[in-house]
């Protein structure tokens, strides 16, 4: 009977938006997907990290855009997904920052926006600041922050003491040279011998065996060159200065306390540039929020935007 019942409320829900796609001002097609009504005052854009796509947000923005009656537009980064291969050169946060005005321009030429940015989503927002910090002050109502960092990750540690974790970001950066190189259809042939490294690096206790097979197969779908391009882009990535442009936006800083990528260290360094910002520190979460604590997640987009929409009416 639930089985039944199941099937009958997944025919009730309008069938999602076909795909489409944005061209970027190099050439490279971007996958879209667009929810909302095109009238709304508010768009939510959604910025995901490294070796995932847009899909890592289902569970966050489930119901999101009916429910506020707002835009919400993701979408997967150029190397990422279904998006076009980066060309040579252009694997690097400043062109992100770059594709993403764009789109905004594109598809959300007006109103308020929410950024919210996962790792080197959130690299991005910082970037698409430090280049276009009109644009921030303009339109900017909100952002969040998701584990991410304003710093170099030259010398991240995996959570490892010393010369050993070093040795291992070393061996780390050795075989993703390796892997962009790797030609993409071997490369997404064994998706599931990968899935021990993904749950121990990027997730924290209790990982959902859903959640880590869902980014392992979001993982195979990077084109390789592309995601050795960009783990590079991460050692030259210093944008504290940047955060400046967010100075009055109603911001949150959200981290998990076993995030071997991007530590709690990094996110209070965030907090300290923004001291008006929400800080929140996940117990036991790792890497990967938009999983682990995706409701919570979700329950503080809501928040941002009923905020939004009270200063709105108050001004």
């Amino acid at each position: 009977m639930a089985q039944v019942v199941s099937a009958q409320v997944a025919r009730s829900r309008p069938a999602p938006p076909p795909a489409q796609r944005f061209v970027t001002s190099d050439g490279v097609g971007l996958r879209v997907r667009q929810d909302g009504p095109e009238s709304a005052r508010l768009t939510v854009v959604l910025l995901h990290g490294w070796t995932c796509d847009h899909t890592v947000w289902d569970r966050v923005v489930d119901g999101l855009a009916d429910a506020e009656s707002v835009r919400v537009l993701r979408y997967d980064h150029r190397g990422h997904g279904g998006s076009a291969p980066a060309p040579r050169d252009t694997t690097t946060i400043d062109q992100l920052a770059e594709d993403a005005a764009g789109l905004i321009a594109e598809r959300a030429p007006e109103g308020e926006l929410l950024l919210v940015g996962h790792s080197m989503g959130g690299m991005t927002m910082m970037a698409l600041a430090e280049r276009y910090p009109e644009l921030v002050r303009a339109r900017v109502a909100g952002a969040v922050f998701v584990s991410t960092t304003p710093c170099s990750l030259a010398r991240i540690t995996l959570g490892l003491p010393g010369p050993l974790g070093g040795a291992v970001v070393r061996a780390e950066n050795a075989a993703t040279a390796v892997l962009g190189r790797t030609n993409r259809e071997h490369f997404l042939a064994r998706p599931a011998a990968l899935r021990p490294m993904v749950r121990r690096l990027v997730f924290g206790a209790g990982a959902a065996r859903r959640d880590v097979a869902a980014l392992t197969a979001q993982l195979g779908r990077v084109h390789p060159a592309s995601m050795s391009g960009f783990r590079r882009s991460f050692a030259v990535h210093e944008r504290r200065r940047a955060l400046a442009q967010f100075a009055g936006v109603p911001s949150t800083v959200l981290v998990g306390s076993r995030d071997l990528l991007t530590p709690v260290g990094h996110a209070r360094i965030i907090a300290r540039e923004l001291p008006d910002a929400r800080f929140v520190c996940y117990p036991k979460a790792g890497h990967m929020l938009p999983y682990e604590r995706a409701a919570e997640v979700h329950d503080l987009i809501r928040a941002h935007i009923a905020r939004i929409r009270h200063s709105r009416s108050a001004g």
